[in-house]
């Protein structure tokens, strides 16, 4: 029988993996650096932007400062990428920032960059769809109504293909990436050039004014100074997923962590340069871009719902000759789809954290459970879900959910680092070989450098967006927090009292009597099949129960009962209000009270059915007893099943049992087809 379910998942994750494939999926560099390394690539689309954006609200009066916040954007990059190649060479087993603070600060420490990571791995997907949406509308404005729509089939269509597998996904998104690297490169290279030899860019913005904001134009002093390191703290979106890589130095071909370090070598100085081209490229061209367009002079008509084009297209425009070109296009096109495949960085690092959070019981076990092409599914169903729904509630608005940007990768960035100056520090009280202490004092310098600007960034960051909407990032990494906590504790708590208390001197106790009860509602097949199991299960004492709803219907059991001669007796519970379970469970209490020492062993029979319509016709009774049967201590609910001519029917012998693939099972060998 053909089953469209199961045709349908394998159209769109592919066929199941076995678990011995899974060193089929590890990555070469020029793989990896899409896979793990695009949202930081992909940020030189925005961060630029959001230093205008910030720096604007006293109009063109402080876009002079604008190569001021960029260097310290850069040199904070430069700083960051070296301290996380340290991480990478001394942790190499993929936990990145959670297991080095962990390790060197402890559980609550590591559960803090934890939450803020996850917290994190969120919003990069939120904002780099909504931001891939917004270049798309800038091309093609007539698609603004659509906007929740586009972004939300986005992280559908990245789930997808995440869902096939870390190999799967490389291979799709390495292309977009590395044609986004090439188009910035020929923009700049291009804009630059133009403006070498006396024609220089000029942005379809360049001749509109800017209306500040009231009383921004005359910021002088400490105020000047907040709004300098607000736009610093805004263009520090450009350092967004850089610790993924670290976070995934498991899924690197050998040498892992020479490759990881490689490739974070490579991405850093890529994003740099990208960065750099960009903003200089937009100071040269005089790109305004505001929050708020009707304040740009030149706004007309109905400006308040007016798309505006972003930096890039701006640039776009301006370089290559208008907004109708094939260039212009082009560099929208793959602008867009390596802004919304960004997310991929953490649909790659929500899952492997998540993961290893369930590994060591923060999380639900299931985290940890690979899907039918090894990849961490639930994990990746998990973050398309909140993902999805930030999106539909802030209207896939950048602006909007930039404030929540930012905030859990630096609380990550500066713990990991003052981690990393402990794990030196420790080193080197055990280290005797010159060489070695050297590496290890200049490692430690690194590391030492990068904790102090990251929690000064952190600091800022805080200070400038927190009653913006960062409050929230706040809140959520805490009930995050709070949440691990008390799963860790409930897990705990399950295995201290599951552990066997036994010793050669105090052996299991084993019950002194097992009475046997099986739950008789008519004399048909599958009572007589639970009847016969429960005489092969050997009970000292063995009797058929049932409940008296109907005195006829009990009657005629009886009669039945003695006319097939039936040997076990047959017990009736009184139950003058109709009810059956409470007699029920009264009644097994009774006999647990009479041998407290004793095991009562309750046996159900059962129907198995095939359609999913003929659960609600059949076993309510008995889901419902077993249900109140579980929470008595000393009774074993057995159930005993009967397969209905539908079970038949949905036992297909094509199928796969479920998690046969994982377990390593051959898939069923089908029947020849009789003539």
């Amino acid at each position: 029988m053909f089953n469209v379910p199961q045709a349908l998942k394998r159209l769109v994750i592919g066929k199941a993996m076995r678990s011995e494939e899974l060193g089929e999926t590890l990555l070469p560099k020029r793989l990896a650096l899409p896979i793990f390394a695009s949202d930081p690539l992909s940020s030189v689309a925005y961060a630029t932007q959001e230093i205008l954006l910030v720096l604007t609200v006293g109009g063109t009066a402080f876009l002079y400062l604008t190569p001021w916040v960029a260097a310290g954007v850069v040199a904070l990059m430069a700083v960051v990428v070296m301290s996380y190649r340290q991480v990478v060479h001394a942790y190499p087993s993929g936990g990145g920032s959670y297991e080095v603070v962990s390790r060197n600060l402890g559980a609550g420490a590591g559960l803090v960059v934890a939450a803020s990571l996850l917290v994190d791995y969120v919003m990069t997907v939120a904002v780099s769809v909504a931001s891939g949406v917004d270049n798309i509308i800038s091309a093609f404005p007539s698609l603004a109504g659509h906007r929740v729509a586009l972004a939300v089939g986005f992280v559908a269509l990245l789930t997808a293909v995440n869902l096939r597998g870390v190999r799967e996904s490389g291979k799709a998104f390495a292309a977009p990436t590395y044609l986004f690297i090439g188009g910035i490169l020929l923009l700049v290279v291009t804009g630059v050039l133009k403006a070498a030899f006396g024609h220089p860019p000029v942005a379809s913005s360049a001749g509109a004014g800017i209306l500040p904001v009231d009383g921004k134009d005359t910021l002088a002093g400490l105020g000047l100074l907040m709004l300098g390191l607000r736009a610093f703290a805004s263009g520090c979106t450009a350092l967004t997923g850089v610790e993924a890589i670290s976070n995934g130095v498991p899924a690197f071909r050998a040498p892992k962590s020479k490759n990881a370090a490689g490739t974070m070598a490579v991405m850093g100085v890529t994003a740099v340069v990208m960065f750099v081209g960009i903003t200089s490229l937009a100071l040269i061209a005089k790109v305004h871009y505001v929050e708020d367009p009707c304040r740009l002079t030149q706004a007309a008509g109905d400006c308040a719902n007016a798309a505006q084009p972003t930096v890039i297209a701006q640039l776009a425009a301006a370089v290559f000759g208008g907004s109708d070109t094939v260039l212009f296009y082009g560099i929208q096109a793959v602008t867009a789809l390596v802004l919304i495949l960004a997310a991929n960085t953490a649909f790659n690092g929500f899952p492997l954290l998540a993961s290893i959070l369930a590994e060591h019981r923060y999380l639900p076990r299931q985290m940890h459970t690979r899907g039918d092409r090894l990849a961490f599914s639930n994990g990746i169903i998990a973050l398309a879900v909140v993902a999805g729904g930030l999106l539909w509630l802030y209207d896939a608005d950048v602006t909007s959910l930039i404030h929540l940007y930012i905030l859990g990768v630096f609380t990550s960035f500066t713990l990991s680092q003052f981690g990393m100056v402990r794990h030196w520090n420790r080193a080197l009280t055990t280290e005797t070989d010159p060489a070695a202490r050297a590496a290890a004092q200049r490692s430690r310098l690194i590391n030492g450098a990068g904790a102090l600007v990251t929690a000064l960034v952190l600091v800022i960051v805080l200070i400038t967006k927190f009653t913006q909407g960062a409050w929230l990032a706040v809140v959520a990494a805490a009930v995050l927090w709070v949440m691990m906590r008390g799963i860790r504790r409930h897990y705990d708590t399950v295995a201290a009292e599951l552990t066997p208390a036994v010793t050669p001197e105090q052996p299991a106790v084993r019950p002194a009597k097992v009475h046997g009860l099986v739950l008789v509602s008519k004399l048909h097949k599958p009572t007589l099949r639970a009847l016969r199991y429960a005489e092969a299960f050997g009970p000292d004492e063995l009797e058929a129960v049932t409940v008296a709803v109907e005195p006829e219907s009990t009657e005629a059991l009886a009669g039945q009962w003695a006319e097939h001669g039936i040997e076990v007796p047959l017990r009736v519970l009184d139950s003058p209000y109709r009810e059956i379970t409470k007699p029920v469970v009264e009644y097994v209490r009774q006999v647990r009270q009479a041998g407290p020492g004793d095991a009562v062993a309750v046996f159900i029979p059962e129907y198995v059915v095939g359609r999913w319509w003929e659960h609600l016709l059949h076993n309510q009774s008995a889901l419902w007893l077993k249900s109140r049967l579980l929470f008595t201590p000393g009774v074993m609910v057995i159930s005993v099943p009967w397969q209905l001519s539908s079970a038949g029917r949905a036992d297909h012998p094509s199928r796969r049992a479920p998690g046969s693939v994982r377990r390593g099972e051959p898939a069923p060998r089908r029947e020849p087809a009789r003539r």
